[in-house]
């Protein structure tokens, strides 16, 4: 008789049949491998070394990769979370390096985290112990000392950086990098899905500028990206670099049987806004299920949506622990996110890869690919973003060829309700299409700034790297700001200060400050800080629970003491739009659907108090905050007159129209992830029964970023698909006139109100039936 595999009966143990949470089990196979014999170039020592650390032969598309850039073709290999891409391109740039002792190579990762882990592989690979051919790796970003940075730049010829340090830190002082970009033979860019919106935009740039002064210095790179599953990766890849890239997918890396669990969490007694039905959250779900795996003896991996939740996480998972009382477990269980000291991850980091903790709750700097070997299950509380992400995530677990457990726990959030009654969203559906927008004019003035400091624009590389006429109107903008001026050879950079650009988008940090002594907690970023840091904010901070006494925008510091509050807190925000101008429109005799520009002016009015367990909402603050104003586009669609009619009796639709605009506003926001690559996080929104610019009753759903981000104009592109989806996701819902399963948003700034669920689910249906009528 065949063992019942672990993960099923664990499952079974932590879930009764009669009440089960679970909605869904999928069965994902185990995948067998396929050896590739080393290619002939690769050097013996190279090969002896890979031996020595246990592979004894690469796999397939690792050496099909490798090929590729060995033969100077740029190349993007695809193949998901454990399939040693790692050595796909590691086998061309260590080659070169051996080979010819003045090349040069540079890799470029979203993370330090993931920066420094592959570093930490290369020196464990000891390749060049004697150092006879110089390899000497090295980072250079923002924790490196200035010894160590000044040490990198004379005598690494492997420097591992990011993006950010690359386009403020290298780019700009290029003559001090001649030698690097002059010998610069392969450029790596890991986890190249990372790079989308806004932050994939600049990046596009930030290459783009690498390229034009590698050319100054007579260098062409090949460019060997790393990505997980997508599904244009090679198209992606191009337009990221600018240059053609082959794509390298189907890996044959050995994996594990997978038991990938979909859990909805049960409805509570309790009832929250307007009497709506309260769930149990995902993260009280997920700090359960932590601590049974840990008990169990199972090494597990919490991935959650903000730093908030990953010290929550862990807290109430030790608190588990101890009452199971298996309290000496609770040590072994940590935080992990952004905002530590960088001595505090690099601690972190190196507890997880050597098994001191057993298990941690992290946001997404743990998605990629830090080397943390032997993990036996991931919980994933609440959907990450976009498909990529949660396979990503998923992937973590059973990197070996043992079982594994995967469990998706769902948010109350509408796309996480509609993926747990919809697994084929998940299994049957293709990851999304990487969005990235180089032209966007808000992220082309700071890059064409930055590159015309660096070295004057030519019309040639104005017309080749940077856009043609786009660049060139955006280039006459900043003319007449005395920013750049044109001469005949080229646009030159004007300005006495050199340019300050964040391609991150999140702009300045906020110190935390302990308010007795001054001492610096942590960081947060400045975008971040209205809704997170602001007085009467309960603030989570490795395991310490602090309240916010003042947020200081002038010193940029947030004030707080030490104090355990029985409550959490949510900022609310309200919003106002004015449209600027329509670009694309498709109309029918019931709805239009219009990608817009438009000008969005929000502020942080007051937050909620909540109780952590149920979310139920104690009471409200006012806040007196400044008012932020954002230039981004949107989707809008409006109803005609003839629409509002069908609706029904023009009494009962006028008391139920701002009501159902405002239910299908927070539910499509909720569902636009499904469809672009964002979270929605990312994106925001504004509903009215009659809005003053387009005089109908009309939806806006917005980019959060700037000029735009692609995600917007993603959902007009696929309105139909969008719109039905949302429908459906409301109305699978169980509640009965709204909760945050469906309707109800965490960040509304009206307190959710009002919202008519019904008459949400009417105008969706509406607006499908017209966009397919119009098809």
């Amino acid at each position: 008789m065949t063992a019942v595999p672990w993960t099923e009966s664990f499952l079974a143990s932590v879930t009764t049949a009669s009440d089960s949470p679970i909605t869904h089990v999928e069965d994902l196979p185990p995948v067998a491998e396929a050896h590739a014999v080393w290619p002939e170039w690769v050097p013996e020592t190279l090969r002896d070394a890979y031996q020595n650390r246990g592979i004894k032969q690469p796999w397939e598309h690792q050496v099909e990769a490798a090929e590729l850039a060995r033969a100077g073709d740029s190349v993007v290999i695809a193949t998901g979370t454990a399939t040693g891409k790692s050595l796909g391109y590691q086998l061309p740039v260590l080659s070169e390096l051996l080979d010819d002792p003045k090349s040069k190579a540079l890799y470029i990762s979203p993370t330090k985290a993931l920066g420094h882990d592959q570093l930490r592989a290369i020196g464990e690979l000891d390749v060049d112990p004697g150092g006879a051919h110089g390899i000497r790796a090295a980072a250079y970003d923002g924790d490196t000392s200035p010894d160590d940075r000044q040490w990198a730049r004379e005598h690494s010829r492997w420097i591992f950086t990011n993006p950010d340090m690359l386009s403020k830190g290298i780019l700009p002082r290029h003559g001090q990098w001649h030698m690097l970009l002059r010998r610069l033979r392969y450029v790596v860019i890991d986890e190249c899905h990372i790079y989308r919106g806004v932050f994939g935009s600049h990046v596009a740039h930030v290459i783009r500028r690498l390229r034009r002064l590698c050319a100054k210095y007579g260098a062409e790179p090949t460019f060997i990206l790393a990505s997980a599953t997508a599904r244009n990766p090679g198209e992606a890849a191009s337009v990221l670099t600018g240059v053609s890239c082959t794509p390298v997918t189907g890996a044959r890396a050995p994996r594990g049987r997978r038991t990938f669990a979909l859990w909805e969490p049960p409805l509570t007694e309790l009832k929250g806004e307007h009497d709506a039905p309260i769930r149990r959250t995902a993260t009280a779900e997920a700090a359960r299920l932590l601590a049974d795996l840990i008990i169990e003896g199972r090494r597990t991996l919490v991935f959650v949506r903000s730093r908030r939740a990953a010290e929550i996480v862990t807290l109430s998972a030790q608190d588990h622990l101890r009452e199971a009382g298996a309290g000496e477990l609770a040590s072994r269980i940590a935080a992990y996110r952004a905002g530590y000291l960088p001595d505090e991850r690099r601690a972190l980091e190196r507890a997880l890869s050597s098994g001191e903790l057993l298990g941690a709750a992290a946001t997404t700097a743990l998605e990629l690919g830090i080397d943390i070997a032997g993990l036996d299950a991931v919980v994933v509380a609440g959907f990450p973003g976009t498909l990529a992400s949660l396979w990503q995530q998923v992937g973590r677990a059973g990197r070996r060829r043992d079982d594994a457990l995967a469990v998706f726990v769902a948010r109350d959030d509408p796309l996480d309700t509609y993926l747990t009654h919809h697994q084929e969203a998940i299994f049957d559906r293709p990851v999304e299409a990487t969005v990235i927008d180089p032209d966007n004019r808000y992220v082309l003035a700071p890059q064409l700034a930055c590159a015309a400091y660096e070295l004057p624009l030519t019309d040639r590389e104005i017309d080749e790297l940077f856009g043609g006429e786009t660049a060139r109107e955006v280039l006459d903008e900043l003319a007449e700001q005395r920013v750049v001026r044109r001469r005949p050879a080229g646009w030159f950079y004007s300005e006495l200060e050199p340019p300050s650009l964040d391609i991150r988008g999140s702009g300045s940090t906020v110190a935390l400050v302990e308010s007795d002594t001054g001492q610096l907690i942590g960081t947060i970023d400045a975008s971040a800080a209205d809704s997170t840091v602001h007085p009467g904010a309960v603030y989570l901070h490795r395991g310490d629970t602090w309240l916010v006494d003042e947020l200081d925008h002038d010193e940029s510091a947030a004030f707080m003491h030490s104090e355990d509050p029985p409550y959490t807190t949510y900022s609310q925000e309200h919003t106002d739009i004015r449209l600027v101008e329509v670009l694309r429109s498709r109309s029918t005799p019931r709805a239009d659907v219009h990608f817009v520009d438009v000008e969005v002016s929000s502020q942080v009015v007051s937050f909620q108090r909540r109780n952590p367990s149920t979310s139920e909402v104690i009471d409200q603050t006012a806040l007196d905050l400044p008012v932020r104003q954002l230039r981004t586009r949107a989707m809008l669609w409006t109803l005609s007159q003839e629409a509002v009619d069908a609706l029904g009796p023009p009494d009962q639709v006028a008391a139920m129209l701002p009501g159902a605009l405002h239910a299908a506003e927070h539910a499509a926001i909720g569902l636009l992830p499904l469809i672009a690559t964002c979270d929605r996080w990312d994106i925001g929104g504004v509903s009215t029964a009659m809005h003053p610019d387009t005089l109908r009753p009309s939806v806006f759903v917005y980019d959060g970023h700037p000029g735009g981000a692609g995600f917007a104009e993603q959902g007009f592109e696929r309105a139909l698909e969008w719109l039905e989806a949302t429908r459906q996701a409301i109305e699978a819902c169980e509640c009965e006139s709204g909760c945050p399963s469906c309707v109800q948003s965490p960040k509304c700034g009206n307190g959710n109100d009002p919202l008519d669920k019904r008459g949400a689910i009417a105008v969706l249906r509406l607006l499908a039936e017209s966009l397919r009528e119009a098809q």
